[in-house]
């Protein structure tokens, strides 16, 4: 097919000979100097006619004929010899270019292009206008397996075509200021890769939430509703970034996690798993990254023991920090896909073939929508995908080809190394550099290529330039460009919307291009649809339910994680040594202030706590109604005692304690402290 178009390019081309010599034809002018890359031409405009100069502008393709050989010349720069125009008058100008291969005759005696010059032109050498055929023939890829993506700025009589595989081999990069096109442009060229590859599993990380529109019928949306990612499918960086929201982890705190978690991982599987031996020889090859299911509650328990240990009391408050994150996590509804799973079980398998499309049963394409996700769980959630999908194409040796596309793509890898998340930057980096041996793709669309990682870059061998406003953005595609067509991107700043200079592997010399419109139905849309402002648009919205919406946010159903919680502490206590006073206490005042919530909760509304003369302190009047239940009750266990422990330092007063009067409990302590002290007023 493609041998069939492009003869009859060349057919249509072959009408366009015409004399060579004759002015304001095909006539440019005369080579006037000619260096390794570049030449200059020398053209007359007679009696001030410009019909001459509206054949040549900047960005277009001329021909320098050279014996039998035609050399192919890019425009970059224009100008006349005295900087003015004389009307009436023969006027002198000079056209600057840049020499990017020639048409000869090939062995079979067919013409064909080639990016080498054998023969430069000498000076007086003629400049014409380009053939039709020989655009067909440069813009030729030489493959069959090609497709059509637009139409040749040049000529759109001529189809801008690319070859799929050398795209998806050695991943591509989309580029451009926003509203130029880039999303219709990714449709596009998403909609042709999965035609041409039936094997191909897209995932789209849409920060946007746009392209669930543009594949109706072969995408599966995945967002917050219906997300169920469990969180031990996630290495020990990014459960950290969860539990430590974004901030960097507190060392000792980091430690903690990374020896309990592997503990809690044997404690599921040894819960699960009759073989004492398979559990002898796993226990060692089970660590914080092992993609294994635990329980939050094993893992809190394991805390609460090392807290009620009497040795390492130094890391009690590390301990204790580190259990209220967890447990804040947990009850957070921003992390309800994570934690809301009653029961856990081992469902990595349904997990991947749901995310991943294996098999795709018709929807190769994941739309995974992130804009209603926390920042801190974007990253983790992004490299766990990332990660896995290396791992999936490595592990089923050639049978599944996965593509990655990631939007806004300086967000995960930027620039500055210091920004970002460490593991999702890892991932992408992996994906990057080995991901085409073992047939993972990496799509990266961005505005602002100057603030991304330029190791990602340099590593899309196809990149399709849009309009770039930023002068460093500029210098980054510039730089990326082979130093025999740096020229091309001298106009990036000015192109149109819809047009694109593609170069790289799936092209045979850089293109400046517009992509084909895409389909109503294809194009991306915000929440799938698109807001259109007709005379039935209502000119008031009800902010009632604008505000609601904003408030619906349900938390997680964490009652069977209180049920294991509660059932791994008390096994701990028949079972573990004595507990010290301190956590007693604070077991203890957990459990009451937990009661005390329950119970205001299920109330109704008190009247007794309407304004008053003064404005009353919520504050202080939930701590005395805690205080005074706490009073009236006795303590839930006596403290034991305990011969090792240390005797109490003597109080900094005159009047020194009986030997015999026990330690007041951190309990007691809490009531009997000035309320000043406790809360702020």
């Amino acid at each position: 097919m493609r041998n069939i178009e492009l003869q009859s390019s060349i057919s249509a081309g072959e009408q366009d000979r015409r004399d060579a010599l004759k002015r304001g034809n095909r006539f440019l002018g005369r080579v006037v100097a000619c260096s390794g890359s570049r030449a200059t031409i020398s053209a007359i405009a007679e009696n001030g006619e410009t019909s001459l100069t509206e054949l040549w502008s900047v960005g277009r393709l001329i021909s320098i004929t050279v014996g039998e050989n035609r050399v192919v010349a890019l425009v970059y720069s224009m100008q006349t010899a005295t900087n003015e125009w004389g009307e009436e008058l023969d006027n002198t100008f000079r056209i600057e270019v840049e020499l990017m291969g020639e048409v000869h005759l090939s062995a079979n005696g067919r013409e064909e292009f080639s990016a080498g010059i054998t023969q430069y032109p000498y000076l007086g050498a003629i400049a014409h206008r380009i053939r039709s055929a020989d655009l067909a023939r440069i813009y030729d890829t030489g493959k069959n397996d090609t497709c059509v993506i637009g139409k040749l700025t040049q000529d759109e009589s001529l189809d801008a075509s690319i070859h799929v595989p050398s795209m998806l081999s050695k991943h591509f990069a989309i580029v451009g200021t926003t509203g130029v096109g880039k999303s219709t442009a990714v449709s596009l060229l998403l909609h042709k890769a999965i035609a041409s590859d039936p094997k191909l599993r897209v995932l789209i990380l849409d920060p946007h939430n746009e392209f669930a529109a543009a594949f109706p019928d072969i995408a599966v949306v995945i967002d917050t509703d219906n997300l169920d990612l469990p969180f031990w499918l996630m290495k020990l960086e990014e459960v950290a970034e969860v539990i430590f929201r974004g901030r960097p982890p507190v060392p000792e705190e980091l430690d903690i996690l990374r020896d309990v978690i592997p503990e809690a991982k044997r404690a599921f599987k040894g819960s699960t798993d009759s073989g004492l031996a398979r559990r002898t020889s796993e226990k060692s090859s089970i660590t914080a990254d092992t993609p294994v299911p635990y329980r939050m509650a094993d893992l809190l328990a394991m805390i609460d023991e090392r807290i009620g240990r009497l040795e390492g009391r130094n890391d009690k408050p590390y301990l204790r920090s580190l259990k209220v994150k967890v447990i804040g996590a947990i009850n957070d509804p921003r992390y309800n896909f994570m934690f809301s799973s009653n029961t856990i079980t081992d469902t990595i398998l349904e997990t991947i073939a749901k995310i991943f499309r294996i098999p795709g049963e018709g929807r190769p394409v994941t739309t995974f929508q992130l804009a209603g996700i926390p920042s801190e769980v974007v990253n983790s959630v992004a490299s766990v995908l990332c990660r896995m999908a290396f791992e999936i194409a490595l592990w089923s040796n050639g049978g599944v080809h996965m593509l990655v596309v990631c939007e806004e793509a300086h967000r995960y890898v930027p620039a500055d190394a210091s920004l970002g998340f460490v593991p999702t930057r890892q991932a992408i980096a992996r994906i990057a550099k080995e991901g085409r041996k073992y047939g993972v793709s990496l799509g990266i669309i961005t505005q602002r290529p100057g603030e991304l990682d330029p190791t990602i870059l340099s590593q899309c061998s196809t990149v399709f330039a849009m309009r770039l406003s930023n002068d460093r953005d500029q210098e980054i595609i510039r730089s990326a460009i082979p130093n025999s067509s740096i020229s091309t991107t001298s106009f990036i700043s000015s192109i149109g919307n819809g047009e694109a200079i593609a170069f790289g592997e799936a092209v045979a010399v850089p293109m400046r291009m517009r992509f084909t419109r895409v389909d109503e139905k294809s194009l991306p849309k915000t929440n799938g649809v698109a807001v259109k402002v007709t005379d039935e648009t209502p000119d008031t919205v009800d902010l009632r339910n604008v505000v609601s919406r904003m408030r619906a946010m349900n938390g997680p159903d964490i009652s069977s994680f209180q049920n294991a919680y509660t059932a791994s502490l008390a096994g701990q206590e028949q079972d573990a040594a004595p507990v010290d006073d301190d956590l007693r206490d604070i077991r203890a005042f957990d459990a009451d202030l937990a009661a005390d919530q329950e119970a205001a909760a299920s109330q109704p509304y008190n009247p007794a706590m309407l304004p008053r003369n003064e404005p009353p302190n919520p504050q202080l009047e939930r701590f005395n109604q805690i205080r005074s239940q706490l009073l009236s009750e006795e303590p839930a266990t006596p403290p034991r005692s305990d011969p090792y422990r240390a005797p109490p330092r003597p109080a900094p007063s005159f009047a020194q304690p009986h030997p015999d009067t026990p330690r007041p409990s951190l309990r007691e302590s809490l009531l009997k402290k000035p309320l000043s002290s406790i809360i702020r007023k």
